[in-house]
């Protein structure tokens, strides 16, 4: 994989991440399961068995989301014995949860409006 320089435009600093790593970001996110995590996880430490519970997901495809949410960067987890704890790794993603929030107050319904999300969705 070649990295390409980041040029610098008036309204995009050098420093900011290409479009195509912010977009993965966001897929990171863009689970339902996995935003009722996070959600879950701003209360506090979890465990997998916890997480089963309270998302009525079963344990496979919970591990799945958990693995996605590590590797980005969103969670952490440390083994206690048998058991797995989660937790939020970065009090930004507490921040993000909120921002995300305020936002469809506002614009809910234009989000959920959204065809081309929804289509996109049904391809895969």
């Amino acid at each position: 994989m070649t990295t390409q320089a980041v040029r610098a435009t008036p309204l995009r600093p050098a420093t900011a991440a290409p479009a195509g790593l912010t977009a993965k970001f966001f897929r990171g996110l863009g689970d339902p399961t996995r935003i009722r995590i996070l959600q879950i996880l701003e209360d506090g430490e979890r465990t997998v068995s916890e997480l089963m519970e309270e998302t009525g997901t079963l344990q496979g495809r919970l591990s799945s989301h958990l693995a996605c949410l590590r590797w980005c960067g969103f969670v952490t987890s440390r083994r206690q014995g048998r058991q797995v704890f989660y937790r939020l790794k970065d009090r930004r993603v507490r921040r993000m949860l909120r921002m995300a929030e305020q936002f469809l107050e506002q614009h809910a319904e234009s989000v959920e409006m959204c065809q081309i999300i929804d289509a996109h969705e049904e391809g895969r």
